[in-house]
């Protein structure tokens, strides 16, 4: 996946701090433990990259679009050595869900799109493909080999070349573009089981923003994903759908409407992205619309909740157990809405899911690269949690 320098020392920096790993540490303690290690294979410069204030300018710069360093803070993944990425991912995987489909095997499918992102992109703009054979590429899973999806076709995508407009910065590293080196990680404020801070992870279709406090998840929101191509299958055969649960989810949930339901759940506007997505925090509409769960049989209300699943699956599956428990004990009052098509697959097709607590909004757009075939963006915020409860917006 990311390309990776090697393990060869630079001698560019002073050695960074050493901090204080703990092997046996479990839950948030052993979150904190692996980003320990992993400032550990840093040198000075390094660890000022990923070491920033927790701000609410740090902490709301997040994007969807594929800006590099331009909109996100942290140390680029396709900076790193093979052993600090391999340590840098360590500490996402054990701070998200361990399910299949979601959490940290989403993660990694996203970035994984990316790379079919660029390599398309290259291939469109007359630029030779990445391949997955140079020994410099290490992938974003530290238990995998290299990632044989850089060269992969996307089922879904048309027979001849894509002819999207490369994004600024150009296909692949640099201050953007596609690929899974342009993805970024920073630990806002110094991670501990007793102070606030926050890892923020992401990069183009990715946000993570996970905030703790004395040792808890106070927050795992906002949470952004998005994925294009929608599926596509690598040259080992392997298929990928990183999104497929969430839009599974979207899917029976709509589909169990009754025509009257329908009727009741239709919102008036209609979308082209999702409304509380980078930069819209806080603004979340002051009147609920759509069809009130509480009207709803005691099988719609668990479909609500096994769509809802998917995204609160991105934090680990302790903390996700809990919001589901809050989740749930506020479904009465949660609504559900819809607007276009409900069978998301079409420009504007969009579901929303807002309850006291919990936001998510799923929507189709045009593809951008794979043109003629639509992708997904996704977000999950919480009216209350977002950021850990940190910030006030108006």
């Amino acid at each position: 996946m990311a390309n990776a320098s090697t393990d060869t020392g630079t001698g560019k920096s002073a050695a960074g701090v050493k901090r204080p790993v703990d092997k046996k540490a479990t839950g948030v303690g052993a979150v904190v433990s692996a980003a320990n290690e992993f400032l550990n294979t840093l040198d000075a410069d390094q660890q000022a990259e990923v070491l920033l204030d927790f701000s609410q300018a740090n902490a709301t710069a997040w994007s969807n679009l594929p800006c590099g360093s331009t909109c996100r803070p942290g140390i680029q993944l396709g900076s790193l050595t093979d052993t600090q990425l391999a340590a840098a991912m360590q500490v996402v995987k054990l701070a998200t869900g361990t399910g299949k489909g979601t959490g940290y095997d989403q993660i990694t499918q996203i970035i994984k799109a990316d790379d079919v992102l660029n390599a398309a992109q290259s291939t469109s703009s007359g630029g030779p493909a990445p391949s997955d054979t140079a020994s410099s590429t290490a992938s974003a899973d530290p238990s995998a080999t290299a990632d044989p999806s850089a060269s992969s076709t996307a089922t879904d995508a048309p027979t001849d070349v894509p002819t999207g407009t490369p994004p600024s910065g150009g296909a692949g590293g640099g201050m953007g573009g596609y690929g899974s080196g342009v993805y970024f990680l920073a630990f806002l404020g110094t991670p501990s089981t007793t102070g606030t801070w926050q890892l923020h992870f992401g990069g183009h279709h990715l946000a993570v923003n996970e905030t703790y406090k004395k040792g808890k998840v106070a927050g795992a929101s906002p949470f952004f994903v998005g994925v294009e191509p929608s599926s596509w299958t690598a040259d080992d055969g392997t298929t990928y759908s990183p999104l497929e649960a969430q839009r599974n989810g979207m899917l029976a949930l709509t589909g169990s409407l009754s025509t009257e339901q329908l009727a009741t759940a239709k919102l008036s506007e209609s979308f082209s992205d999702v409304l509380l997505g980078p930069g819209e925090d806080g603004q979340f509409p002051a009147t609920k619309e759509g069809i009130k769960v509480s009207s709803l049989s005691p099988k719609q209300k668990q479909l609500v909740l096994k769509a809802i699943h998917p995204w609160i699956a991105n934090v680990d599956d302790a903390t996700a157990k809990k919001l589901m428990k809050t989740y749930e004990h506020e479904l009465n009052e949660t609504y559900v809405g819809y607007s276009g098509g409900t069978a998301l697959d079409t420009q504007g097709d969009y579901v929303r899911i807002d309850g006291p607590g919990v936001w998510i909004e799923f929507v189709c757009q045009n593809g951008l690269v794979f043109q003629g075939k639509v992708h997904y963006h996704t977000v999950y915020r919480d009216h209350t949690r977002d950021y850990g409860s940190e910030f006030t917006f108006s």
